[in-house]
C-alpha cells in the first residue's frame, strides 16, 4: 500500500469516527480496574453498544438500581417478620368471650 493511499485510508477512518470509537473503547479497556480475561470480546462488546447510549450512566443506573432492590429486599424482610409475629400473636391470645345479653 502507497503512502498515498494509507494516508487516503486513515483520513477515511478518522471522517467516519472509527478512529475516535477505537480510541474510546481502549481508554476504556486500559481504565478499566479488573481487565476482562477476554480483551477482544470486551472491544466486540462496547464497539457494538448503540450510538449515542451513555455506558458509564448505565453502569451507575445498574448500581443504583442493584442498591434499591437491596433495600427493598431488606424492608419486605422485616414487614414479612412483623406479619408472622401479628398473626403468632392473634393465634396465641385468647379467643373473645361472648358478652351476655
Amino acid at each position: 500500500m502507497q503512502a498515498a493511499e494509507k494516508e487516503e485510508f486513515r483520513n477515511y477512518l478518522e471522517k467516519s469516527g472509527v478512529i475516535d470509537s477505537m480510541t474510546k473503547v481502549l481508554v476504556g479497556l486500559y481504565e478499566e480496574p479488573e481487565k476482562p480475561s477476554d480483551a477482544l470480546d470486551f472491544i466486540r462488546r462496547h464497539l457494538g453498544s448503540a450510538a449515542g447510549v451513555d455506558i458509564d450512566g448505565l453502569k451507575q443506573e445498574n448500581l443504583d438500581l442493584k442498591s434499591q432492590v437491596a433495600e427493598l429486599t431488606q424492608k419486605v424482610e422485616e414487614l414479612t417478620k412483623k406479619l408472622q409475629e401479628n398473626e403468632e400473636k392473634k393465634e396465641t391470645a385468647a379467643p373473645p368471650t361472648p358478652s351476655d345479653s
